[in-house]
């Protein structure tokens, strides 16, 4: 299994000088499976440019694995270059609404008057899934997501395969309303797609000290990203979800705060930059308490 991050940043694009070396796309994400299966992590601005990798292989079935249905996890959707192609079958996983299927909620952005094309003219083939609540097998990784704490339905995922695993949870706010340490790790939202994984793609939007003004929000600071890595025993943490008003200097500041945080000496935090390749390495005991 391998990750590439082809988008990072949270909330809105942020295109321009200040953010050249961290990337101005948000959030899309690139798995390559050890079967071949190509499977897309969110929907942001990042999956145009990952489509047109795709435009240039063959047109295997495709699975798109969507954390969300707010605007930076799905503006890029009508610009991804398989969707436009009337060989391909696109599979599109999210999480379930008693309200609406996830075809009618996709389509309500892309349609007029926000999209000038209708998500049903596209050529492509596109099959829509709920994603269930049991751990699932796409290709050759099992599958789990589940509901973090963020505005609106949202899940976060973790990928198993052969002894490696990643999980992915870019918008999350795990300590609202309880300091780290104040209850019990299994009780925290997203614990159990966390646990003790390889890698963690995981929300660090803001300082410590712009927290406090965004309580509730939906996003975590840095330092709970860092408290929520280390007390789910995370291999490696990824910091993600880059805030758009973050330059590439402040975010440079965050990282270096998130290491200084970190209570070990190895696997020190780091910065999601577009085009990082992420390849989870094997853990003596992947056993955990949701996945097995």
């Amino acid at each position: 299994m391998k990750a590439t991050i082809w988008g990072c940043r949270g909330s809105l694009a942020a295109p321009g000088p200040d953010t050249v070396h961290v990337g101005g796309n948000t959030s899309c994400i690139a798995l390559e499976l050890e079967d071949g299966t190509p499977v897309v992590l969110d929907a942001g601005t990042g999956i145009r440019l990952l489509g047109r990798e795709f435009a240039a292989s063959s047109s295997q079935p495709i699975h798109l694995c969507l954390t969300h249905l707010h605007v930076d996890h799905i503006e890029g959707l009508g610009f991804f270059a398989p969707l436009w192609n009337q060989d391909q079958d696109l599979h599109v996983w999210g999480p379930p609404s008693p309200i609406a299927s996830l075809e009618e909620r996709l389509s309500r952005y892309l349609s007029p008057p926000l999209f000038p094309v209708q998500l049903a003219e596209m050529p492509a083939t596109v099959h829509f899934h709920d994603l269930p609540e049991e751990e699932f097998e796409l290709g050759s990784a099992r599958v789990l997501a589940q509901p973090v704490a963020h505005r609106g339905p949202t899940v976060g995922f973790r990928f198993e395969e052969e002894g490696r695993s990643l999980a992915y949870i870019p918008d999350h706010e795990p300590y609202l309303g309880v300091a780290p340490g104040e209850v019990e790790p299994e009780w925290l939202s997203g614990f159990a797609l966390a646990e003790r994984v390889g890698i963690l793609l995981h929300d660090a939007q803001y300082s410590e000290g712009e927290y406090g003004s965004h309580r509730g929000f939906g996003h975590s600071s840095v330092a709970h990203a860092v408290a929520f890595a280390e007390v789910t025993a995370a291999d490696r943490l990824i910091l993600f979800h880059h805030d758009p008003s973050h330059g590439d200097e402040q975010l440079r500041s965050l990282e270096a705060r998130a290491g200084e945080l970190w209570d070990r000496s190895d696997h020190v935090p780091t910065l999601g930059v577009e085009g990082m390749q992420l390849g989870p390495s094997r853990r003596r005991d992947t056993s955990h308490s949701a996945v097995r």
